[in-house]
């Protein structure tokens, strides 16, 4: 019993370094720079939209701020009439903004600002699922809005761009592998297969356009045109 003391430490030491090993193992570095063939591929879709986002609203402006509120609150009521009486579901009406604030003028005589009204700003974004009733749909707003009508700007999106994106991600790998391709054709040399692969991120642009004031034609043109979603990889290919 007294020859084998020593064999306790050692014991625990071995079980250190074998732990150590194994982490180590565990570890897998990514691909070097060095090795193999780097490639970034790119993969565009253009998409036309199918959903426009209607910035608009309601700013009153009185001597109190209950006249103020009352004028802005009347002119709203009728706009989400409008809104809703032309498709607009109230679930894809959403505040943007309220505020009440005090309007001044500086008074040069006292050096001071003195408050001369109130004003009652109520903004809202309106999804419209229907694309070619936007300008129909503005049209509606700034009738019933009258004069406290504020159309502050319109945009366009893709309600879902998943199947656009895997079809840009698609090209995207088809970009890469051409490239890869030719370099390795031009070098002489055999290209195996991917050993890494990173994607970028995508781009699924929203277009806007700005509308000045509130003022709207009888028949509101809106042209809602394309989007581009990118897609961009790097890859890296291994040399057979």
């Amino acid at each position: 019993m007294k020859k084998t003391w020593w064999l306790i430490p050692c014991l625990v030491v071995l079980l250190a370094l074998g732990a150590a090993g194994c982490t180590q193992v565990v570890t897998s570095p990514l691909p070097q720079q060095n090795t193999g063939i780097w490639v970034t591929g790119q993969g565009e879709v253009m998409v036309i939209p199918d959903i426009a986002e209607l910035c608009l609203g309601i700013e009153a402006q009185a001597d109190t701020v209950s006249e103020a509120q009352a004028q802005a609150s009347e002119a709203m009521d009728k706009v989400m009439e409008a809104l809703k009486d032309n498709g607009v579901a109230e679930k894809d009406i959403q505040t943007q903004q309220f505020s009440i604030y005090p309007v001044t003028r500086w008074i040069n005589e006292s050096g001071e600002d003195e408050i001369v009204g109130y004003r009652v700003t109520n903004i809202v974004l309106a999804k419209i699922r229907e694309v070619d009733k936007a300008g129909i749909i503005i049209d509606a707003v700034a009738k019933a809005g009258g004069d406290l009508t504020r159309i502050q700007s319109i945009s366009f999106s893709v309600d879902d761009p998943t199947p656009y994106y895997e079809e840009a991600q698609g090209k995207a790998m088809e970009d890469a592998k051409n490239k890869a391709t030719q370099l390795a054709t031009s070098a002489g040399i055999q290209l195996g297969k991917p050993t890494y692969i990173s994607e970028g991120a995508a781009s699924v642009p929203r277009y806007f356009a700005e509308m000045g004031g509130n003022e709207a034609s009888s028949s509101t043109p809106i042209s809602p045109g394309e989007l581009k979603i990118t897609v961009s990889v790097q890859v890296v290919y291994e040399i057979k």
